[in-house]
């Protein structure tokens, strides 16, 4: 509720006084520096500390995870424009499955994870991904870190700081 009313109020603004506006979805950012409580960064930690994660469901929930590289690209693309007033999905436009990624990540790390099934979270989306069509067409986006790859930078990353 609160990026929708973000969204309105940029809106608004646009309206009554004629400030170019571009607004941004982002769509599950992770890379260096991710905040520690994202699905990518905890898994990581608490993988290579030998401790369990809590997985939700069956582990089949799908989402677009994106690279901050391509976000990064897509932020550029967009100052780089003028616009009335303009919303854009920048992600990966590409999805992966919860038990996929943890795969990724075990592979990464040389270490198996433990996991802890948990029932389903309520109102949790089985799917997630973004629509970057509008964003590919009007500012040339176009993501390019594929998630194996950054998963791969990401775990180098956590490695040399930990």
């Amino acid at each position: 509720a609160s990026k929708c009313s973000g969204e309105i109020i940029c809106y608004t603004y646009h309206h009554l006084h004629h400030i170019p506006t571009a607004c941004l979805r982002l769509f599950t950012v992770y890379g260096p520096r991710q905040r520690p409580e994202m699905a990518i960064h905890k898994f990581t930690r608490l993988i290579s500390q030998g401790k369990e994660i809590d997985i939700f469901g069956d582990g089949s929930s799908r989402r677009d995870y994106t690279y901050i590289s391509d976000i990064i690209d897509g932020m550029m693309q967009v100052l780089d424009e003028r616009f009335d007033f303009e919303v854009f999905n920048l992600g990966s436009s590409q999805t992966i499955e919860l038990r996929r990624l943890v795969s990724l990540i075990e592979d990464s790390l040389g270490k198996k994870a433990k996991m802890r099934y948990l029932p389903e979270q309520p109102g949790d989306l089985p799917i997630t991904y973004a629509d970057v069509s509008k964003a590919r067409k009007m500012l040339g986006y176009a993501p390019k870190i594929k998630i194996e790859e950054g998963v791969e930078k990401f775990i180098n990353w956590y490695k040399d700081r930990h």
